[in-house]
């Protein structure tokens, strides 16, 4: 693992140096009190008891995903065993989930969730190399996120990992899905024609390239780019691609076929500019709006103290 160092610039340049370790419910409090800030989830529940255990933090993500927040409380806990054992348990008492988020959002709201990919992120004070590698083999949507404690009151987490995992076919997924005949992204992408499937890699591969910092996830229906928070969403259909950016629509000039307000039209995912992409004509037009997303969604970071892959935030 390389090593982050963090600076001061004010004044005379110098380097900061961690002074010591949160107490874990001192470091639980902050997060579940910044979850949203601090990684795009909403808090649910702390100290969420199931059988043979409790879980930490328990929330919901942008993409209506569950998530898991475990803490480390000691060098010697094996924080990434006890959070498969937490996921594995979730996966298996969805309604028990569903009643969590009734109760905070009402149950309209149950319908919404997303089982395809449930999340777990551990935060420590330090891992080792042989925890990542064994996220890596595990094939499992966990992230491992270390943290350092400065004396100016500031606190950075550093994302070891970015887990690619294939998403959660559930066999209540395939019934209802045969029987309103309503395709996956991913069974999208095996029939769409040639030229959407070209136009979609190219899409991808152009969002990509704009920072090491974009993580992809891959949702039911679409799939998700995103830095803390979502930047832009990507849905297929036979004869376009349809893009949701984070943009706000008031400041884009709108052209009818290529750009759309989608403030009041449902979609799936999140972003409030529509931007539909023919052919590569309309892909290079959309290509300064994608980046402009880029460099806000960047600009709403480094606002609220986020760096790249970490995050420096006062508390």
């Amino acid at each position: 693992m390389s090593e982050i160092k963090l600076f001061s610039i004010k004044n005379d340049v110098k380097q900061l140096i961690p002074s010591e370790v949160l107490l874990e419910k001192e470091l639980q409090n902050l997060i579940e009190d910044n979850m949203e800030k601090f990684f795009g989830i909403r808090f649910l529940k702390s100290e969420y008891v199931i059988t043979n255990g409790r879980m930490d933090s328990i929330g919901i993500d942008e993409n209506n995903c569950p998530v898991i927040v475990e803490y480390k409380r000691s060098s010697n806990e094996n924080i990434i065993n006890q959070g498969l054992f937490y996921l594995d348990w979730l996966l298996d008492h969805k309604d028990a989930f569903h009643m969590l988020v009734a109760e905070k959002y009402g149950y309209e709201y149950v319908k919404n969730i997303d089982w395809s990919a449930p999340c777990v992120i551990c935060i420590a004070s330090n891992f080792t190399r042989y925890d990542i590698h064994a996220i890596n083999q595990m094939q499992k949507n966990i992230k491992l996120v270390k943290y350092k404690k400065y004396s100016n009151d500031l606190i950075l987490f550093e994302h070891l990992n970015s887990p690619k995992v294939e998403n959660i076919v559930h066999q209540k997924d395939l019934i209802s899905r045969k029987n309103n005949n309503y395709k996956t992204h991913v069974e999208k992408l095996k029939t769409v024609p040639e030229k959407i499937n070209i136009l979609y890699d190219s899409i991808c591969n152009y969002i990509e390239s704009l920072g090491d910092d974009i993580e992809s996830n891959q949702l039911k229906y679409y799939l998700a780019y995103k830095k803390v928070q979502n930047m832009a969403c990507i849905e297929l259909y036979n004869k376009y691609v349809a893009i949701y950016l984070k943009l706000n629509p008031d400041k884009i000039k709108l052209e009818e076929g290529f750009t759309r307000d989608m403030r009041n039209i449902g979609h799936y995912g999140t972003g409030d500019l529509e931007i539909i992409i023919k052919d590569e004509q309309s892909f290079e037009k959309a290509k300064s709006l994608i980046e402009k997303a880029y460099n806000e969604m960047q600009k709403q970071v480094n606002n609220t103290c986020f760096f790249y892959l970490m995050i420096v935030m006062r508390f």
